[in-house]
């Protein structure tokens, strides 16, 4: 590198003059010592590319002020051109100086320039410039209309000879040479977003030939990555499944981008982190089982990380919900098995979850919880079922499917049924898998108190705020609840204060009162925009609750300062 650096040195300015005296003279001497000179001149931008591969493009410009010059007398000359091999050590000089994130206008300009430089080479390299431009007034263009139109010809018999390609198979004498195919992934790094060289981004993604090892440059595939996630290039799903099928970096960078967006946008905010999920093109790419085996294993590793964080939980429910409408509006009937995506669960199990809610007859829900909560309990308490990964595969199975769980709750204060101790378990195992048999017996002996208390209460004619306190407050005769029955307690509570004709009147009051902490506040706003989004889904007709879970949201929502407003009245508008 040191003696690269040297002599690269020593003949810049002798280079310089020469590339200066080749631009203002056409003679016949000049042409015949522009052809003399190649070899050196070759040998010399192999030194340059070895001195700038190195260098970052400000240390480039800072250190060779002239080098813009340079290469641009360079890529004019088009003796120099009809080489291949300069052709090619010249592109890689160029790529030198992007910068692939400009801080500033005039590292932007730099880009803009050198991406100039770029599609000249590609579309303008065959041809002595004055007899490009006889050529092209003959035609009646100017040379502003005409080199986009070539560059586009190019690109589009490129993709073409890219297709017949992939057609031939083994046919070696039609076929183009994996060096090739390579050298043109290479090219388009530094000018993937460029609009007229999508088609040939997309090609060489779409691009199967019959290679044992991938012949596309891994630059080229993060260059491509990177443009699609900053939205500075669109293509089709298709490319970009095989883009990340084919570079596993590229989806866990793609994956670890949407948790960023998810940490950083709103808290609870379900229809804000599904419009990032359908936006990132995650649950439709998924539908592929390499795919989505990548990014449920990256979630699985999030979750553990975070401990069971609400907003991861809601996030993997809402990409599952998002990946089976992908997979139903693809497959009628599946293309892989369901076994392909769930490999550690319950066939039978994944069919049930799998069924929507808003598929089955309001009148069955109950016949489906029950039937959900046997199967999980199970293979959760049964040593026999061991093939299925025990309590946490089961648990992180049926979290994908959360919505069952917010239904059971539901309809443990709505319904009057003898299926309270089935619905009672989905609930407590759903909160905390880790619980053992006996410790999960004794949280449901809680809820059902408190459940007992609830439907006394739910035809009521006069309901206080007291009372309903009273359900979710510890009692100072008795030893404090558990955290979790303290949660499931308030889940019930509120789910009373949305279905109870006496509820509605008391429901700001009662939430002032069991919410004494930011954290119980974000809980509840939580569970009213997961609500929300659910009777979305369902289209929910329950025009009062609907209503009254809004304007509770709306209010919870603006005590910004505070989880608690007693004196600021609820208001009827949507979050």
């Amino acid at each position: 590198m040191a003696q690269d650096s040297v002599d690269f040195s020593s003949h810049y300015q002798f280079w310089m003059q020469k590339l200066s005296v080749w631009e203002h003279a056409s003679t016949s001497e000049t042409q015949q010592d522009t052809c003399f000179h190649l070899p050196r001149f070759q040998e010399f931008l192999r030194q340059m590319y070895e001195v700038l591969k190195e260098l970052n493009s400000s240390t480039i410009i800072e250190r060779f002020p002239t080098i813009g010059q340079l290469l641009a007398k360079t890529c004019w000359n088009p003796f120099i051109l009809a080489f291949d091999e300069s052709q090619k050590i010249l592109i890689w000089c160029l790529c030198c100086l992007i910068n692939k994130e400009p801080q500033n206008s005039e590292e932007s300009k730099l880009n803009s320039w050198t991406r100039g430089l770029l599609s000249q080479i590609l579309s303008a390299f065959r041809f002595d410039t004055k007899e490009v431009d006889l050529f092209i007034q003959s035609l009646g263009y100017t040379p502003e209309d005409y080199c986009p139109g070539l560059l586009k010809n190019m690109v589009l018999s490129l993709v073409s000879e890219l297709r017949e390609n992939h057609l031939n198979g083994f046919n070696t004498q039609r076929r183009m040479v994996p060096e090739k195919i390579r050298f043109l992934s290479r090219i388009c790094i530094p000018l993937v977003t460029l609009p007229d060289i999508e088609p040939l981004v997309e090609a060489l993604l779409t691009y199967h030939g019959h290679e044992t090892q991938e012949v596309l440059w891994p630059e080229f595939f993060d260059a491509v990555n990177e443009a699609f996630l900053l939205k500075k290039i669109f293509l089709p799903t298709s490319a970009v499944v095989c883009l990340w099928l084919r570079h596993l970096p590229s989806l866990e960078k793609a994956t670890l981008h949407l948790f960023e967006k998810l940490i950083s946008s709103e808290r609870n905010f379900l229809r804000r982190i599904e419009y990032f999920l359908k936006d990132s093109l995650l649950p439709e790419a998924a539908c592929h089982p390499a795919i989505f085996r990548i990014v449920d294993e990256m979630f699985r590793y999030v979750l553990l990380e975070t401990d069971g964080a609400p907003e991861v939980l809601a996030a993997i429910q809402v990409f599952t919900q998002c990946f089976v409408e992908a997979l139903e509006k693809k497959n009628k009937q599946l293309k892989f098995t369901l076994k392909t995506y769930f490999p550690y669960a319950s066939p039978s199990l994944v069919m049930v979850l799998l069924q929507h809610p808003k598929e089955i007859p309001q009148e069955l829900w109950l016949q489906t919880l029950k039937h959900i909560s046997e199967m999980l309990r199970e293979i959760v308490e049964d040593q026999t079922h061991r093939s299925y990964g025990g309590p946490f595969e089961c648990w992180f199975l049926f979290i994908h499917f959360g919505g069952w769980a917010d239904i059971a709750a539901e309809q443990l204060v709505m319904s009057e049924t003898e299926s309270s101790e089935a619905l009672l378990w989905l609930l407590a195992f759903s909160y905390s898998p880790r619980d053992g048999s006996l410790q999960r017996a004794q949280t449901m002996v809680e809820l059902k108190a408190v459940l007992i208390h609830l439907k006394k209460l739910f035809r009521s004619p006069t309901l206080s705020a007291k009372d309903l306190q009273a359900v979710a407050a510890e009692s100072p005769d008795r030893d404090p609840r558990p955290a979790l029955c303290q949660q499931l307690s308030r889940r019930l509570l509120l789910n009373f204060l949305l279905w109870a004709p006496g509820g509605h009147a008391i429901a700001w009051e009662v939430i002032t009162l069991v919410a004494p902490t930011d954290e119980i506040t974000h809980e509840i706003i939580g569970f009213l925009d997961q609500t929300l989004y659910r009777w979305d889904h369902l289209c929910e007709d329950a025009p009062r609750s609907r209503k009254l879970a809004r304007e509770l949201l709306a209010e919870l929502h603006a005590s910004s300062t505070s989880p608690l407003n007693v004196g600021r009245g609820c208001r009827d508008q949507d979050p």
